[in-house]
């Protein structure tokens, strides 16, 4: 597996932040790639697609999204939303000197993907959102909403295998028990007690289970129109997922007709971008993007 190298920074309002930094393989210098997690996920999510893009020719940066990872709990909580995220990724960029990337956001990374679209359009080269919009299931969000923020510490390693498989076995029904172990392995974390713990601070789900992230809103659908309509996007969507179904997709679809699409099959929410129609969509996604 690829190696990368730490990178910690710190945020616009002093928090200390944690991302992954992937070289690109030699050949032409190419707009270089940031990806964002999803809600209760962190870096290690890109550990395989990450060295695989690398290999093609382009630096990788995968974050911890504060609260989650190896990046600082925010002890105010009201901070665990969009247009902060979005803040931190732009605070990541300028210490880097990046002035423009590719984009792949999974389920909130898309959200915080839009929201940057918002915010600072001009950093946005290209955009692949992963199984994410600006309308979203009522049904995918009050199945995150059961779990998000609510796991006990767990005394082994089977225990916690088995947690990550009971919570995402609907969306991943063909894994193997390899799989899991490896899940298993990204999310949870030994503490000082010797338990195994979630690899985030619980309260980042206070958004979901207080009603503020909404299924659908004025301004996620401004911020996907500006972000689809203006740069190349590419959604790639799990044929199983019950957070974009076919109802989402097809809004999507019919608000960017230029928005390129790729279906993961036997896969929910949200695809591992590893599978090989996802994998084969990137590629080709990223041949049309400088």
């Amino acid at each position: 597996m690829s190696t990368f190298k730490e990178i910690n920074f710190i945020s616009s309002d002093g928090l200390r932040l944690y991302a992954r930094d992937y070289a690109a393989h030699s050949g032409p210098a190419k707009c270089p790639v940031i990806c964002i997690h999803g809600l209760t996920r962190n870096s290690s999510d890109f550990e395989e697609v990450a060295p695989s893009i690398a290999s093609g020719g382009r630096r990788v940066i995968a974050l911890d999204v504060r609260g989650r990872g190896r990046s600082a709990h925010d002890p105010d909580t009201s901070h665990y939303q969009p247009m902060v995220y979005a803040g931190d990724v732009i605070e990541l960029a300028k210490d880097l000197g990046i002035t423009r990337a590719v984009f792949i956001g999974t389920s909130m990374g898309g959200l915080i993907t839009m929201t940057l679209a918002l915010r600072r359009l001009s950093l946005i080269s290209a955009a692949i959102l992963n199984d994410v919009g600006p309308v979203l299931s009522t049904n995918g969000l009050k199945r995150i909403a059961s779990y998000a923020g609510k796991g006990s510490p767990l005394n082994t390693w089977a225990e916690a295998t088995d947690y990550i498989m009971t919570v995402n076995q609907y969306a991943f029904p063909e894994n193997s028990m390899e799989e899991w172990e490896k899940w298993a392995r990204r999310a949870f974390a030994e503490n000082a007690e010797g338990k195994l713990v979630l690899q985030y601070d619980p309260n980042i789900a206070l958004p979901l289970q207080n009603g503020k992230l909404k299924a659908k809103s004025l301004i996620a659908k401004l911020a996907f129109r500006r972000l689809a309509r203006n740069r190349p996007t590419l959604l790639i969507r799990g044929a199983l997922s019950d957070l974009i179904e076919i109802e989402q997709a097809n809004y999507m679809r019919a608000v960017a007709p230029a928005m390129q699409y790729a279906e993961v099959p036997n896969v929910g929410h949200a695809p591992m971008l590893m599978e090989t129609v996802a994998m084969d969509a990137i590629r080709h996604f990223l041949t049309q993007v400088d």
